[in-house]
């Protein structure tokens, strides 16, 4: 009798990550603990055995995407016999929905149980249905090993878990829990991890980054953070995102004046400018706030660039609060904004609130500053013509002939690339010099020169 000695195949696990970089840097954790626990990573999702769907439900647009992904691949894995997990936002929010509306899902798992990814897939192997649904209690989950789904010379930093603002319209504090700040010593040992890899900028990330330490410090240490970060070899850019507009402070400003590794870049999401409205969000700081800050960021950081991200719609939004934001953002000229729509998510109290606003006029809004902003954003391009700046690889355009990479005034995924020809050969992940030539509505066109950079 001969035994058969061949070791089993390993399961090919997929994940499927949707909305923001803070869901993908769980993603990429759950990857790092399932490669750890000897499972076969791929990012071709017909080839897995385990397909994991990450989803999103911050607003009603993101939860639809994910429901429909979910409902998607479900398909898939009826007639495949895959297994289907389903983790995330919308998992932690639909807890009780998820088994019965998509019988074809085996494992459920909460934004609290992403460190027991390997625990429920055994289980699920074993024909078992599992969800699990730990207390939003800790961060201990962003200490795993990760597996970076990107490879252009940049990694996102999560430096905190869950908020502590709730702001009427939003639902993450109830699906991420109280503001968890992790340790700095954490942060930079990923950081020195990150910069070992090839990784030439960090992302710093969190529901509000500028809140950051208040809990385990005493204090905002985001500054402190930031100059930890700079000491390390290889890390060459540190950008900041999430940053809420009273918590930025007169330190914070000088370090972005000062410190030639932190990118003069800020997404500062101020959501509205009516003092009325802002009330009724439940934001901290009025206008007064908002106005001053931007004030002393132009005044004391030249050439910083400026995100922030708006809300149109708000239940009580009169014509005249909306004619006060668009005029602000007609005043203020930021480099970089994007608007939503109102969506009312069951839960918020702003979507108790009377006086909720039509879908039409909600549109129109979003259109009226969508349009004054491609006017801006055009112009803020036209200044950069024939100016060099030092630019990250990012990769190369299908059409062959260009590259594509970024300048300190670009954030990945949500603001545009610049396209440049080399004569030579260029490494993904390198920096060069690229003097801008032509402009499109959000994207640049340049060469790589060999002079001085900004």
């Amino acid at each position: 009798m001969s035994l058969n000695t061949e070791k089993p195949l390993k399961k090919k696990v997929g994940m499927i990550s949707l909305g923001c970089p803070k869901n993908l840097v769980d993603s990429e954790v759950m990857l790092g603990i399932l490669k750890n626990r000897g499972y076969e990573i791929t990012n071709q999702s017909e080839k897995a055995d385990i397909l994991i769907i990450n989803t999103c439900s911050f607003i009603e647009e993101a939860t639809q995407e994910s429901i429909n992904t979910v409902l998607e691949y479900a398909e898939a894995s009826r007639k495949n016999d895959k297994i289907l997990v389903v983790t995330g936002c919308m998992a932690e929010r639909f807890r009780d929905e998820i088994f019965k509306e998509i019988p074809e899902v085996d494992v459920v798992l909460g934004t609290g149980s992403c460190s027991l990814i390997a625990d429920a897939i055994e289980q699920a192997i074993d024909g078992k249905k599992i969800s699990f649904y730990e207390k939003l209690a800790d961060d201990d989950f962003l200490e795993r090993d990760r597996i970076l789904s990107i490879s252009s010379g940049y990694a996102y930093l999560k430096i905190a878990e869950g908020c502590n603002n709730c702001c009427t319209y939003c639902i993450i504090p109830k699906l991420r829990g109280k503001y968890r700040s992790r340790s700095m010593e954490s942060i930079v040992s990923e950081a020195k991890e990150l910069a070992k890899n090839g990784v030439r900028e960090v992302i710093l990330i969190a529901q509000d980054t500028t809140n950051y330490g208040t809990d385990i410090y005493g204090k905002l240490a985001i500054v402190d953070l930031i100059r930890e970060l700079s000491r390390i070899d290889g890390i060459e850019w540190i950008r900041l995102l999430y940053c809420y507009p009273e918590l930025i402070t007169d330190d914070l400003i000088r370090e972005f004046a000062e410190n030639e590794k932190l990118c003069k870049y800020i997404d500062i999401p101020i959501q509205h400018i009516s003092d009325r409205i802002l009330k009724l969000m439940g934001r901290r700081g009025g206008s007064e706030t908002v106005l001053n800050v931007l004030e002393k960021l132009r005044e004391r950081v030249p050439d910083i660039i400026l995100r922030t991200t708006l809300i149109v719609g708000f239940p009580g939004e009169t014509d005249e609060d909306f004619e006060i934001l668009y005029n602000f953002v007609g005043r203020q000229r930021f480099d970089r904004l994007g608007v939503f729509t109102y969506s009312r998510e069951e839960g918020t109290p702003a979507a108790e609130m009377k006086n909720q606003v039509p879908d039409r006029i909600k549109l129109s809004r979003y259109n009226r500053i969508m349009a004054l902003q491609k006017q801006i954003s055009a112009e803020v391009n036209r200044k950069r013509m024939n100016r060099v700046y030092r630019t990250l690889v990012q990769g190369v355009a299908d059409d062959g002939i260009f590259y594509y990479g970024r300048t300190y005034g670009e954030s990945p995924d949500i603001d545009g690339v610049i396209y440049f020809t080399s004569t030579e050969p260029l490494d993904i992940g390198s920096f060069v010099n690229v003097r801008i030539l032509n402009t499109e509505q959000y994207d640049l066109i340049g060469e790589v020169i060999y002079e001085s950079a900004e």
